[in-house]
């Protein structure tokens, strides 16, 4: 599947690893607060959320990575611009806590 090369492909990768990602990070994290070995205590609003996107966001470095070894530039091109599309929707969302 990830030898194809297509927009589509690239597009729905974006977008699903990123999502699968931060639901598994998130949920992570409540876990581990739930255990008592984390705290949200001393940060501000939303960090928990804020960061485990970024990170999430930041997956699409992985097949992106294999795409551009494999030369496929479709593929590539739907991950940037999925990855595009979450950035501006990260900012839209949760600019107004970090600007205030």
């Amino acid at each position: 599947m990830l030898n194809k090369n297509s927009l589509l492909l690239g597009l729905g990768l974006g977008l699903l690893l990123p999502t699968v990602g931060f639901l598994l990070i998130y949920f992570g994290y409540t876990q581990l607060e739930e255990a008592g070995l984390v705290s949200e205590r001393g940060f501000s609003n939303y960090f928990r959320e804020r960061t485990s996107a970024v990170i999430a966001i930041c997956l699409n470095l992985i097949p992106l990575n294999l795409f551009m070894k494999r030369r496929a530039t479709q593929s590539m091109r739907g991950i940037v611009l999925s990855t595009i599309v979450l950035v501006v929707i990260w900012v839209i969302y949760f600019g107004q806590y970090i600007l205030s």
